[in-house]
């Protein structure tokens, strides 16, 4: 056998020697089983993440960033604590009643002054031009009206000699008829003369009647617009006193007697008429003014009292004007110092007070915290005995102070709630505390 014979059957040999392994047969997992373990193990998934997640009324919180107090028995003292403002009891604001150029400045700011003390000087040609001319009209019809008036005196004077005359001459009338009278009965006077003086005598009478109804009525005209001219007359001088006040207006004076404050006019200056030059603030004598929580709205009374601790000394003070007009969430109250006023306080100056709105008594209390601007007192987060979480429960709070809410029910002494803000935990029912590392 050739060499090349021998190379080709050792290849042969190896290749055939292959074939004498044994095979094994793969086993395939049944497709109904695989698709049943999977939908299991996605159940068992969902389950885990179901068990495990937040619910969305409930949210896990640092419990180191909340403020958590207890509900105990206490004694409630129904005060408010105020700062209150130090300003003057009177303030009189002075205004431009007219206006003109500043001509003289007789005082400085800051001078006390009294009543009536001219202060500054306004120049107005032309209000001065419009009083004058006002001045002359009225002038003038006044002039008219005591001519009328004079006129209507003379007419009564007239009426007044015609009756006189009139009266006069029914008496000589009737002396003559009289006399003729029993000189005609015997035959010593002719029929025709005493028929003559007989018509003579009605007449005068007649004539004296018809004058004193003229008279009566004319009178009773004249009457009535004498008194009209005196009406027109009387207002034409209160609008003439009217110019010329408008004209006294040009002289700025003090109003009341004090302080003068804001009183920065310049020499040369224009002031435009109702334009705000200072004001005069009463001397002596000053109030508190204090901003009040919208929440004790109703509450606060006129006459409530209060006290003020100022240099040691404690002050009595009582609510002179409450000013309901709510801005910011505030509204504005007036104390008056009951009794004497504290030595060298300075207006403007700050100091703390404290306003009585109800009576002392015992109440079970919670400290007062941020959650009552949440909740506006309806409901707190309770904290449950193991104190890892809290619950949402509905609460009924009455009065409150600085320091304490009155709790009416929903609570019992010895509950934990949490006082801190509640912002982003409104529509939270469960809280889960969480420390943090």
């Amino acid at each position: 056998m050739s060499l090349i014979e021998l190379r080709q059957a050792k290849r042969d040999e190896a290749i055939s020697g292959g074939a004498m392994d044994k095979v094994i047969e793969s086993r395939r997992i049944d497709k109904r089983i695989l698709i049943a373990g999977g939908a299991a193990a996605i159940l068992v998934l969902l389950l885990i993440f179901w068990f495990f997640a937040p619910s969305a009324d409930s949210q896990t919180v640092s419990r180191d960033r909340l403020s958590i107090a207890a509900a105990q028995n206490g004694v409630f003292e129904d005060f408010l604590p105020l700062r209150a403002r130090v300003t003057p009891l009177v303030t009189v604001y002075l205004d431009a009643v007219e206006g003109g150029r500043v001509e003289k400045k007789l005082v400085e700011d800051g001078t006390q002054v009294f009543q009536g003390q001219m202060l500054a000087v306004l120049s107005n040609a032309e209000l001065q031009l419009s009083t004058l001319e006002k001045q002359a009209e009225v002038e003038q019809q006044l002039n008219n009206m005591r001519s009328q008036e004079l006129a209507l005196v003379q007419s009564h004077n007239a009426n007044t000699r015609d009756l006189n005359q009139a009266e006069t001459e029914l008496a000589k009338a009737k002396r003559q008829y009289d006399l003729q009278k029993a000189l005609a009965e015997k035959g010593f006077v002719a029929a025709k003369t005493f028929n003559d003086t007989k018509d003579d005598l009605q007449f005068q009478n007649k004539r004296l009647q018809i004058l004193k109804q003229s008279i009566a009525q004319t009178e009773s005209l004249q009457r009535s617009q004498l008194q009209q001219l005196r009406m027109a007359a009387a207002s034409l001088n209160s609008s003439m006193g009217v110019a010329q006040n408008s004209l006294g207006q040009l002289n700025i004076r003090a109003p009341v007697t004090g302080q003068l404050s804001g009183f920065d006019i310049q020499l040369g200056q224009s002031l435009q008429q109702g334009e705000r030059i200072g004001q005069v603030d009463s001397a002596g004598a000053d109030k508190l003014q204090a901003d009040v929580d919208e929440y004790y709205l109703g509450r606060v009374a006129v006459g409530q009292r209060a006290t003020a601790d100022f240099n040691g000394k404690t002050y009595r003070l009582k609510v002179a004007k409450v000013y309901p007009q709510v801005r910011n969430g505030q509204f504005q109250i007036d104390l008056t110092f009951d009794g004497g006023e504290p030595s060298g306080v300075q207006r403007g100056q700050t100091i703390q007070a404290k306003l009585t709105v109800g009576d002392s008594s015992r109440a079970l209390l919670v400290p007062n915290g941020a959650f009552f601007n949440d909740t506006g007192g309806n409901w707190v987060f309770v904290v449950d005995r193991s104190g890892n979480s809290a619950s949402k429960r509905q609460v009924q709070l009455g009065r409150r102070n600085s320091d304490y809410i009155e709790v009416l029910g929903g609570l019992k002494p010895g509950e934990q709630i949490i006082t801190s803000s509640y912002a982003g935990l409104i529509d939270k029912d469960h809280l889960a505390f969480a420390n943090d590392e």
